[in-house]
């Protein structure tokens, strides 16, 4: 089991940059892939970024180019650091541990970028 907590989300105004981060309660290392999700109000969630173990990342397309996922496989914390923001990215960010037989969820931070 992975209890995961995350932290970072504001409100900022467009054009501004975040950095969000999840820590983990156990190390992450071997876990096969940690990512974000963003559910905006209305809307399904939507994975926005991905890293594996191995350290291959996969982002959606609306933010390839202005978020960067990384992970600190030492402070057990994966991190989001998002740029250029829009208002569009407004959501609620969940931090995700995907296993082999499961996936765990935080709790979600609020980012609410304002035009």
């Amino acid at each position: 089991q992975v209890q995961l907590v995350e932290a970072g989300g504001a409100l900022v105004q467009a054009g501004g940059s975040l950095r969000l981060s999840c820590a983990a309660s156990r190390s992450i290392r071997s876990i096969n892939a940690m990512a974000w999700y963003r559910q905006a109000p209305g809307k399904q969630r939507e994975l926005v970024a991905r890293i594996t173990s191995g350290g291959t990342t996969n982002y959606a397309d609306s933010v390839k180019g202005r978020f960067t996922i990384s992970r600190d496989n030492a402070k057990n914390t994966v991190y989001l650091q998002m740029s250029s923001l829009k208002p569009e990215d407004t959501a609620v960010y969940y931090c995700a541990a995907v296993l082999i037989t499961n996936a765990y969820w935080g709790q979600g931070t609020q980012v609410t970028v304002s035009s």
